[in-house]
């Protein structure tokens, strides 16, 4: 089960958001072969006009996601939702995708555009 977390943007800055996570025993997750994604959408049933996608990578089992001051500038002030999702493919060769993060997002409006 993801954890929940939200999460406040200022519109037109550059956001950079740093996971670090942890196995059940409290040391951290091997990420190694681990792939990340995450979106943010202005609801679940939004369609793929009204999604943004976070750039993402895997650092020294940090996982690194950031949107430019371009692409939070487009986003309307208000309420969105995300989450966060690590996959991997394992011995079988099947994928496996773990969501790790979700909840929602508060984008606050810009005076200074």
């Amino acid at each position: 089960m993801a954890q929940y977390e939200d999460l406040t943007i200022d519109q037109g800055t550059d956001v950079q958001v740093q996971l670090e996570l942890v196995d059940a025993n409290g040391a951290a997750k091997n990420l190694a072969n681990h792939t990340v994604a995450a979106k943010l959408k202005k609801s679940y049933n939004s369609d793929s006009a009204d999604t943004h996608t976070f750039t993402t990578a895997i650092s020294d089992n940090t996982i690194n996601l950031a949107l430019t001051n371009t692409q939070t500038d487009l986003l309307k002030a208000g309420r969105y939702v995300y989450d966060v999702e690590i996959s991997f493919v394992d011995s079988d060769s099947n994928t496996i995708i773990e969501r790790v993060l979700e909840g929602n997002i508060h984008v606050t409006p810009s005076v200074t555009r």
